[in-house]
């Protein structure tokens, strides 16, 4: 069933760009809620367009702030690789 899902074109993108695809999926939703709870404010065409672009950039900014966590895992992840003696003792300390 998963080796399926994999065929798929869009499935394929967002494993070759997880960040992407995140950005993409968590900027939609943030937008939908956006809308949703702003729809009765009675914002101009310019102050709507204003806020989407902030909320897809701040859905961007979460992405990267996450992503540095995967960033420091790798790195872990090599230095034991290149040093294992030498990460094991800094843990141990």
């Amino acid at each position: 069933m998963l080796e399926n899902l994999q065929k798929f074109p869009l499935i394929k993108w967002a494993n070759h760009h997880p960040r992407l695809a995140a950005w993409l999926v968590l900027g939609t939703g943030m937008v939908a809620m956006l809308a949703y709870e702003a729809r009765d404010v009675g914002l101009l065409f310019r102050q709507w367009v204003a806020l989407i672009i902030a909320t897809v950039l701040v859905a961007g900014a979460c992405v990267w702030i996450i992503s540095w966590e995967d960033a420091d895992e790798q790195d872990l992840r090599k230095a034991s690789d290149e040093h294992p003696k030498a990460t094991e003792k800094e843990h141990d300390a």
